[in-house]
């Protein structure tokens, strides 16, 4: 499969070894005098150790390796004491890896090793490394009208939505209908969640404004560790707004996916244009 994994430049690596303390995973060692990765197994990808080379010599790259182990690095963190499994439960949590994270927990219950009491709770995702409340990942519940409520209840089912915000392991993206909309359709749709949103985990954009080639690459690693039910792409009749179908329909091929596929057009007063075709 092809993943992100750490690779090293062995020309610019000096063997300090100051990476090796920020890998849990027990995925890098000092080998004559020079740092590597001894397992595609045990490389989760997420990139901890990555800051903390003074050479610049590590970076991430997605190549062709072996799907990471979370069990096998487990069975090894677990002997190295409580410090290091806290500091690998950190690591996953912080980086959105809840599925991991969970799996990791898990283990630790299985064993009968006390999990540490600041990472007890499973992970829903936490909020990322930067603190910031727009990349809490939660699935969110759904709504409906109580009382004498006259507003339509949002149908919103995730968060976060920004593509660039949502974390390639979200729980929320496993056997999901996604709905890929460009930012000013929901502007423009007066029943965007009634009529497109409702039973769908939404994914937002804009095609002019987003960097396409993170766009790009972020949504071909969700197609292809989470293949989506179906893929509905929304956008308006803005000549800039089509460039999110065709970014998408580049992102499925990418992926190697074969993804049920299907686009609307929502003109900019709020008029569907096309209804969607599942046979594009």
């Amino acid at each position: 499969m092809r993943r992100k994994v750490i690779t090293v430049d062995e020309e610019k690596c000096t063997g300090c070894g100051q990476c090796i303390p920020n890998c849990p995973e027990g995925a890098l060692q000092v080998i004559d005098g020079k740092a590597r990765l001894v397992s595609d197994l045990f490389c989760d990808g997420l990139g901890a150790c990555v800051g903390h080379c003074p050479e610049g010599a590590m970076t991430v790259e997605e190549r062709e390796a072996e799907p990471y182990d979370e069990a096998r690095v487990m069975a090894g963190i677990v002997k190295a004491g409580p410090n290091t499994i806290a500091a690998h439960l950190k690591h996953l949590k912080d980086h959105g890896a809840c599925d991991w994270y969970n799996e990791a927990v898990g283990y630790l219950k299985q064993h009968g090793i006390p999990v540490p009491a600041e990472r007890a709770a499973e992970c829903g995702c936490s909020t990322l490394a930067c603190g910031c409340p727009a990349t809490e990942v939660r699935t969110l519940p759904q709504q409906s009208a109580a009382g004498e409520r006259r507003t339509r209840p949002s149908q919103l089912r995730n968060w976060p939505v920004q593509i660039r915000l949502v974390p390639v392991s979200a729980p929320f993206l496993k056997h999901a209908d996604l709905l890929i909309t460009a930012d000013c359709v929901a502007a423009a749709h007066p029943d965007f969640h009634e009529e497109l949103v409702r039973g769908r985990v939404l994914l937002l954009g804009c095609p002019k404004f987003d960097d396409t080639g993170s766009s790009l690459e972020k949504l071909t690693a969700i197609f292809r560790e989470n293949p989506p039910k179906s893929v509905l792409v929304a956008h308006t009749t803005v000549p800039c707004c089509f460039g999110l179908v065709q970014l998408v329909r580049q992102a499925i091929a990418a992926s190697g996916r074969t993804v049920p596929f299907a686009a609307v057009t929502i003109d900019v007063d709020g008029k569907t244009v096309k209804q969607p075709n599942t046979k594009e």
